[in-house]
C-alpha cells in the first residue's frame, strides 16, 4: 500500500468511526418527549418563597397519566404554616422534553410552572411561573424501571 493509500483508508476509517460515534448521540438528544415521557409517579420537593407570605417548602407525589391529566398530594409549609391537600391538573410535553402544567388545589388560584425533563424521564426541574414566586422543584421518579 502506498502513503496515500494509507492515509486515505485511515481518514475514511476515522470519518465512519466519527459518524458512527456521533449518530447515537444526537438521536439521544433529539429523543422526542411526549406526554407519555413523563407518565408514572413521582415525588417532588419544593423550596422558595412567596411574596407577601414567606418562605415555602413542600413534599408532593404526583401522578401523570399520559395524557395530559397530573393528580397528586403533599404538605406544604407557608412561612411556618403546614398545611394538607390534593390536588389535579394538565400537563403538556413539548417534543424537545420542556413542558408546563397547571395544577388547582382547593381554595387557592391555580398554579403553573415550566419543567425540564431530565435522568432519561426519570426527573423534573421544575419552576412555578405564577408572579411573585419563587419556588423550584425537583421531581424524581418513584420505582424508576418498573413502569408504573
Amino acid at each position: 500500500m502506498t502513503r496515500s493509500s494509507i492515509a486515505k483508508t485511515f481518514v475514511a476509517a476515522a470519518v465512519a468511526a466519527l459518524v458512527l460515534g456521533i449518530s447515537p448521540a444526537a438521536k439521544a438528544q433529539n429523543r422526542g418527549c411526549s406526554n407519555l415521557t413523563v407518565r408514572g409517579t413521582f415525588a417532588d420537593r419544593d423550596t422558595g418563597s412567596i411574596t407577601g407570605a414567606g418562605q415555602f417548602a413542600g413534599v408532593n407525589v404526583e401522578t401523570f397519566d399520559g395524557r395530559g391529566g397530573i393528580t397528586g398530594s403533599g404538605f406544604s409549609s407557608v412561612d411556618g404554616a403546614v398545611s394538607q391537600g390534593t390536588f389535579t391538573g394538565t400537563y403538556t410535553v413539548n417534543s424537545d422534553c420542556t413542558g408546563t402544567y397547571t395544577v388547582q388545589f382547593d381554595g387557592i388560584p391555580p398554579i403553573h410552572a415550566f419543567f425540564v425533563i431530565d435522568e432519561a424521564g426519570n426527573e423534573l426541574q421544575v419552576i412555578i411561573t405564577d408572579p411573585g414566586n419563587t419556588i423550584t422543584c425537583v421531581a424524581k421518579r418513584l420505582f424508576p424501571g418498573l413502569g408504573i
